[in-house]
C-alpha cells in the first residue's frame, strides 16, 4: 500500500500525496489531482484547495515546537 505524505510548506499550504480519500462536512467525497494543495491560511476561494492568497495576505506559517 502505498504511502500518503503530508507536508506544510514554508508560508504556504499543505502539499498532500498518495492514497487519500477527501470529503466534505456531509461526507461526499471531493474529487482531487493524486498531488494536491490544501489550504492552511483560511483565505482561499477554492477552499479546501490553495489558490495562492497566503502570498497576498502575508500568512506567517511558522510551526510552533
Amino acid at each position: 500500500m502505498a504511502d500518503v505524505t503530508i507536508t506544510p510548506s514554508e508560508d504556504g499550504p499543505y502539499l498532500v500525496s498518495g492514497p487519500v480519500r477527501l470529503t466534505d462536512v456531509d461526507g461526499r467525497e471531493i474529487p482531487h489531482p493524486d498531488e494536491m494543495s490544501l489550504c492552511r491560511c483560511g483565505q482561499s476561494g477554492n477552499k479546501p484547495f490553495c489558490d495562492g492568497t497566503h502570498a497576498t495576505v502575508d500568512f506567517d506559517g511558522t510551526l510552533a515546537n
